[in-house]
């Protein structure tokens, strides 16, 4: 990677970060901090496109990594945008909300400037890739991308059957189990996972390519033990109460798997 190239995420975070700045000076007129995540998501794919044309790496891999990647980030953003408008607050912010008081809109520009750093530093899973200065695609570019396929097709049906159920007046406070919730009790996570999966498998055996592991990782801890499922299932239990602790007993938590029975105590799903 050139020194130049090097220099390509401290102007992404400069960019990114004036936008959410922005971005949270809007969330406190609107009182809808889901806007957080809709950027997050766009930032990605432009941080992407953006090293794709500044960097200096072998330019068929930094069309494909940066078409992947702003293709992932355009159907995520394009989805946010829809339940942003459609949607209340997500509840987890609001639950936030509520916990922190007149605390809240100081800590939303340290939540909303960490999602900017955030963004940055997994974008250096692209920039890997695409700084990478080695001519010729390989095998390693096809598990890559096939990776990638079955991750968007997964997470964009899991999306797709949350969304139906939802819309039917009659599963009204009832836990979705159609489809891929019935294997996981967060297939879009899942899936979003494996999407990051793709792009250290395309770095193997390019310089650096070793480091783009972190990616997945981070992503895997957050999901479990910060951002993702916790806040998730605490909103869900304080909505759905019963019916989602039996959920919680006979599907798994994220990697999907068959069912587990039921122990006679639970409570049966409404």
């Amino acid at each position: 990677m050139s020194p130049e190239d090097a220099l390509l995420p401290l102007w992404g975070l400069l960019a990114l970060s004036l936008v959410m700045l922005a971005a949270w000076t809007r969330h406190r007129r609107t009182r809808n901090a889901g806007v957080v995540d809709l950027l997050w998501a766009a930032g990605l794919g432009s941080l992407a496109i953006g090293y794709a044309l500044l960097a200096s790496g072998w330019l068929p891999r930094r069309i494909l990594v940066a078409s992947m990647a702003g293709a992932w980030s355009l159907r995520l953003t394009l989805h946010l945008a829809a339940r942003l408008r459609r949607e209340p607050e997500d509840g987890r912010y609001g639950t936030l909300r509520e916990k922190l008081a007149s605390r809240h809109d100081r800590w939303m520009l340290g939540f909303f400037q960490a999602q900017a750093v955030l963004a940055v530093v997994l974008s250096l899973a692209f920039l890997v890739p695409i700084s990478a200065e080695d001519v010729g695609f390989g095998l390693r570019d096809l598990a890559g991308v096939l990776i990638w396929v079955l991750a968007l097709g997964g997470e964009a049906l899991a999306d797709r059957q949350l969304r139906t159920w939802r819309v039917e007046p009659r599963n009204e406070g009832r836990t979705c189990r159609a489809g891929l919730w019935r294997y996981s009790r967060h297939p879009n996570y899942f899936f979003e996972w494996m999407h990051w999966l793709s792009y250290p498998v395309l770095s193997m055996g390019l310089s650096l390519g070793w480091a783009v592991w972190f990616a997945p990782a981070l992503m895997l801890l957050l999901v479990l033990k910060v951002t993702g499922i916790p806040p998730t299932e605490e909103q869900a239990l304080r909505k759905r109460g019963a019916d989602y602790r039996s959920y919680q007993e006979t599907t798994n938590a994220f990697f999907p798997g068959p069912s587990r029975a039921r122990s006679k105590d639970a409570p049966q799903p409404s």
